[in-house]
């Protein structure tokens, strides 16, 4: 797109015809619902369409909802780089949190609080210890990304991953904190 006064010859010439056939608007009335809008004339090639039906009753326009005061993402799993370093302890691990022996909804609420106090602290990288549960079907374990990435943690949790097996493998997960 060209700026203004970057117009060439002919583009002048087009301009100034169209703009000596504009006539300036008169401050009509308003139209009303009852008047017919005048239809457009349907280009000669194309046969013309039937005029859509009017409308029989005013339909209340519903208000809009507000929207939130600020969208948190959600928790994404860490970037690769990110998970070598926490593997190969590049990166610190400044705290551990095992939750066996807990049950499903104590082990949420405990590692919501968990998790908030490490935030708290100004700690960005923590290991949840899940344990894999009998026979591979850990409860704790199969409802832990749910949670990390549900509303109540959505504000706090940066990211996460399983763990290197030096670390707990797939019973433990790495989770970074978001600052504060």
């Amino acid at each position: 797109m060209s700026r203004r006064g970057d117009l060439s010859p002919e583009d002048r010439r087009i301009w100034a015809r169209v703009a000596g056939s504009v006539k300036p608007r008169t401050r009509a009335a308003p139209l009303h619902s009852d008047q017919a809008i005048p239809a457009m004339p349907a280009p000669s090639g194309k046969p013309a369409k039937a005029p859509p039906k009017p409308v029989s009753a005013p339909v209340a326009a519903t208000p809009a909802k507000p929207s939130p005061p600020r969208a948190i993402p959600s928790p994404d799993p860490l970037e690769p780089r990110r998970q070598r370093r926490l593997a190969r302890e590049r990166d610190p691990i400044e705290a551990r949190f095992d939750l066996h022996g807990y049950g499903r909804f104590e082990a949420e609420d405990q590692l919501v609080q968990f998790l908030s106090i490490s935030q708290a602290r100004g700690l960005r990288a923590v290991l949840v210890i899940t344990g894999q549960g009998r026979r591979g079907g850990g409860v704790i374990r199969a409802s832990i990304t749910e949670w990390l990435q549900g509303p109540r943690l959505r504000p706090v949790v940066a990211g996460w991953s399983t763990a290197h097996r030096r670390h707990g493998g797939d019973g433990a997960f790495y989770v970074t904190l978001r600052r504060r």
